[in-house]
């Protein structure tokens, strides 16, 4: 891997002969690099950090630092990011605590945009997109193909099922279930993520299916146990509304309803 001539790379760290490292980047003992990495500039990464191959990181992002918890003592917790994840300027991605699983979890194929933040023990999946400023607390689950409008923001333990889509200025206080566009201050869901589900390549029948599920648990009427029966009941010949079911049984903090 090419490194920058005022670049500072710790022996300790595991860089490969692919790759790039550019000026004025420094990285930390105890990180890993796979193939063909680009660091552009001016970027701190701290370890135990663990990156996968062909990420694109830009100038100004601060990686594996500790996280942001007066209950941190200075104990080795460690941040595990996967490949082809793009990282715009000035994001920021912190290491996990022991307080929780002790690491902080980004998937693949991710677009990070400027400022945004992922929190301590967060567990980011694929294909998500997190527009500038958007704000992961600590302990946040995420799952494939969610889109976060520009300031959006998730509370601490909560969740966003794959497949959803926040607003613009969004607070999530509540879990966000899959397939839903969410909007406001606390977050409401609105409508189904249509668009989203299209361009992945849902069927108009799995679209009307989820729509109507939809309808079941946020125009029904249904208390939430009755609606979730009736999930049930469709998931059974409608696979595509399990993980719908499946969210709402994990969600600890409670669906945003």
């Amino acid at each position: 891997m090419p490194i920058h001539s005022t670049a500072i790379v710790d022996p300790s760290a595991r860089v490969p002969d692919s790759g790039d490292i550019g000026p004025y980047c420094v990285i930390g003992p105890e990180v890993e690099f796979g193939e063909e990495n680009e660091l552009i500039s001016h970027i701190a990464i701290s370890g135990p950090t663990k990156i996968g191959s062909h990420n694109k990181i830009f100038p100004f992002v601060s990686i594996g630092m500790e996280p942001q918890d007066l209950k941190f003592k200075g104990e080795k917790t460690r941040l595990e990011i996967g490949d082809h994840n793009h990282i715009r300027e000035c994001v920021t991605i912190h290491r996990g605590t022991t307080k929780d699983k002790g690491v902080t979890r980004i998937g693949s194929d991710n677009l990070f945009l400027a400022y945004s933040h992922v929190g301590h023990d967060c567990v980011v999946g694929d294909h998500c997109v997190f527009s500038n400023s958007v704000g992961l607390a600590g302990h946040v689950e995420v799952g494939n193909w969610v889109n976060f409008s520009a300031y959006s923001g998730v509370h601490q333990f909560g969740k966003v099922g794959s497949y959803a889509f926040l607003a613009n200025n969004t607070a999530a206080t509540y879990d966000i279930p899959p397939y839903v566009t969410a909007e406001g201050r606390p977050a409401v869901p609105r409508i189904v993520n249509e668009v989203g589900l299209k361009r992945r390549g849902f069927t108009p029948e799995q679209v009307r299916n989820i729509r109507n599920a939809f309808r079941v648990l946020y125009r029904s009427g249904l208390k939430l146990t009755e609606a979730t029966e009736k999930l049930k009941e469709l998931a059974q010949t409608q696979p595509e509304l399990q993980i719908f079911v499946d969210f709402i049984e994990r969600s600890q903090r409670g669906i945003a309803r």
